[in-house]
């Protein structure tokens, strides 16, 4: 039988060339549509696919490779010799070669404006068939999916040796190409019908980088971005200056990025060491709010991330210089703010369009467990009632930054305590066992707690938190209530004269 290929690409990246090669080692070839045309074009023999199957495209296209023709001379076994006796039979030539990937789905639906229907007409049918039978007859078909190995496997074709590991590694990227394309099918459709827990999850991601190592030295990892680019994502920031990133960068800026979102439409810079904010300010500048997220703790920032949801100008530059940051990121930076930053060539300076903007309604959080996946809607608002159940009210200032505070614990690891004056941070207790410890934590750290606001990720068990706040000069206290022993906190907060505000929001973050 004569060595046959079928080539339909969407992706025309060194098809022409690809076919000179296949057409150089004795190959026929056979193609389709906009293929066809441009194989044509360029003066190789093509045999259009209607002359193999013998039956014309119809339905606009949408029936051309689903015939006998096709994935008979595919799927038989060449050391079978009933299937070949039955090619013979029927007249139906075997085809040796595959070169196919499929029609643009995710370009389509990423485009603005795109309609459903659109969206429908885009799933390729005959393409993932084509590919799913010469991929299952792997040790008999060479079957290419993806332009980045023509190389590798028409060098092992011209030494007549393309290898079993080859061909079981061309196999897998068929069907991971496959998977994935399918996948981006059901996601698009599970969006548009509004299922947030399906039976079956699938996902799909695109690795964007293999890292120097994991959490620590000795454990691999790697980074990948979702299939559909998500707009203002830290995975796909540009990145301007500075070494590669680590897991723990993205890991702790990814922190520093999803508290920031808490506060659109206010000048704020957000500073984070180890996942957990360590200072945190609005201001009416991102220079100030700099200058005051960096005096909520000058001794942890050091080393540390820090995030803006404003433009980063000269000055701020300066000040950020002063000490070691690892990674600076903002949705913008002035020529000059980058020429300072650039002095130090280690720093990490990234610019993400829209790193302040929330997330859209619907977004999932994802955690992995040995064997399985957990998954819930990302914790959303932050006070949902405003319940004042102590004698003393709080004064306007305070239930402002009771708001500002509670913003930043729900960021916070549990158990957290904030304590914050103005729009600024004071002390910050985070990650603890009992709620009192976070409480101290969160005192000693503040340079002056008198008068401040204190705000707790959830209900306080017992009064201990109270009588500490009080010891340190708390004067307002924000917590989402819902403890059996409410009224002990409550009667000691009307004790001391401190004012607590129920907020009916826990927002453990483990």
């Amino acid at each position: 039988m004569k060595k046959r290929a079928l080539v339909s690409v969407s992706d025309k990246t060194g098809i022409v060339e690809a076919c000179k090669t296949l057409a150089e080692l004795g190959y026929e070839i056979i193609s389709t549509g906009g293929t066809f045309k441009v194989l044509k074009e360029a003066g190789l023999p093509v045999i259009g696919i209607s002359d193999v199957t013998g039956f014309p495209e119809c339905l606009d296209g949408r029936v051309k490779t689903l015939h006998p023709a096709v994935h008979a001379g595919l799927l038989a076994m060449r050391s079978d010799p009933e299937h070949m006796a039955q090619l013979k039979e029927l007249g139906i030539n075997t085809i040796d070669v595959v070169i196919v990937n499929l029609y643009p789905f995710k370009q389509t639906i990423m485009r603005e404006g795109i309609d459903f229907q659109e969206a429908v007409e885009n799933i390729d049918i005959g393409g993932p068939t084509m590919l799913r039978s010469a991929a299952k007859n792997f040790q008999d078909v060479i079957v290419i999916v993806d332009p980045k190995d023509y190389e590798r496997v028409f060098a092992e074709m011209r030494a007549d040796a393309v290898t079993m590991d080859t061909r079981k590694y061309l196999m897998y990227k068929v069907y991971q190409h496959t998977a994935v394309y399918d996948t981006l099918i059901s996601t698009y459709l599970r969006q548009k019908l509004g299922i947030e827990f399906p039976e079956q999850l699938t996902l799909a991601y695109e690795k964007k980088d293999e890292m120097r190592y994991g959490e620590n030295p000795h454990q691999k990892a790697a980074s990948y971005s979702e299939v559909i680019p998500v707009k203002n994502s830290l995975i796909n920031a540009t990145f301007l200056n500075g070494k590669p990133l680590s897991y723990n960068n993205i890991n702790d800026t990814n922190g520093a990025v999803e508290l920031l979102k808490e506060f659109k439409g206010r000048p704020t810079v957000v500073a984070v060491k180890h996942a957990n904010p360590c200072g945190v300010a609005s201001a009416d500048s991102i220079f100030e709010a700099y200058k005051l997220a960096y005096a909520s703790d000058p001794v942890s920032i050091f080393g540390g991330i820090v995030a803006a949801n404003g433009t980063v100008d000269a000055d701020t530059a300066r000040e950020m210089v002063k000490i070691f940051l690892e990674i600076v990121i903002a949705p913008d930076f002035t020529d000059e703010a980058l020429e300072v930053l650039r002095t130090k060539p280690n720093l990490r300076v990234l610019k993400c369009v829209g790193v302040g903007e929330p997330n859209p309604e619907g977004t999932m959080e994802f955690k992995k467990c040995y064997g399985g996946l957990i998954v819930q809607e990302q914790d959303r608002g932050v006070i949902s009632k405003w319940d004042v159940v102590t004698e003393k009210a709080p004064t306007e200032e305070e239930k402002k930054t009771m708001e500002f505070a509670m913003k930043v614990v729900k960021h916070c690891k549990s158990n957290a305590i904030v304590i914050a004056k103005g729009e600024q941070t004071q002390g910050i207790g985070v990650g603890q066992t009992n709620r009192i410890w976070a409480t101290k934590q969160a005192a000693e750290h503040c340079a002056d707690p008198k008068g401040c606001v204190l705000a707790s990720d959830a209900f306080f068990p017992f009064d201990d938190c109270v009588c500490a706040a009080h010891e340190a000069g708390i004067t307002a206290i924000v917590q989402p209530g819902g403890s059996i022993r409410d009224k002990d906190s409550i009667d000691k907060c009307n004790e001391f004269g401190i004012s607590m505000v129920f907020s009916g929001s826990r927002h453990f973050k483990h």
